[in-house]
């Protein structure tokens, strides 16, 4: 028996550190074969995050056509509903983690310019979702699954995570 991968939360077995629930949604580098019975399994870490940037742009389109604000505040009241979670409670780590407000109006993620404060987010969302340290999130998975997302802008986050001082000290 395999105790390592026991131990392992569901999001890293299943290569989904945001928990993205299973739905009508056919996603690029889902597992053929599909054995959690309410969230999505990967092929890679790369492509649960791919499939992240891609919930999140969704959010962007619909809050735009509502006059909401793309926030962080807003993304994770969608995302993590008081339903099914402390959502003020969430909140709360995602913003201490990222070092970000919650009231900011965000760019899209399609735009190069949003990376950021967005991977931030979203390592932050890994470890509220997954119960792991900051310093244990692979930040290279989810720049990989930016790329799998927005693959038009790949050159351009290369170039930004270059020139770009905050990424380096991660």
């Amino acid at each position: 028996m395999n105790y390592e991968l026991i131990s392992m939360t569901r999001g890293i077995r299943n290569n989904n550190p945001l928990n993205i629930r299973r739905s009508s949604t056919h996603w690029q580098g889902a597992r053929k074969e599909q054995t959690d019975k309410s969230f999505v399994q990967f092929e890679t870490m790369a492509y649960g995050y791919r499939a992240a940037w891609k919930i999140l742009q969704t959010y962007y389109e619909r809050f735009c056509m509502q006059n909401k604000l793309f926030t962080v505040r807003n993304i994770i009241e969608r995302w993590a509903p008081p339903t099914e979670n402390d959502t003020e409670a969430y909140i709360k780590s995602v913003l201490s983690l990222a070092s970000i407000g919650g009231k900011e109006k965000l760019l899209p993620p399609s735009n190069v310019l949003s990376y950021g404060r967005l991977s931030r987010m979203i390592a932050a969302m890994t470890c509220v979702e997954c119960g792991i340290a900051y310093h244990k999130v692979d930040m290279e998975a989810i720049a990989k699954g930016y790329k799998l997302a927005f693959p038009a802008n790949g050159e351009k986050l290369d170039k930004w995570l270059l020139d770009e001082d905050e990424y380096r000290y991660w």
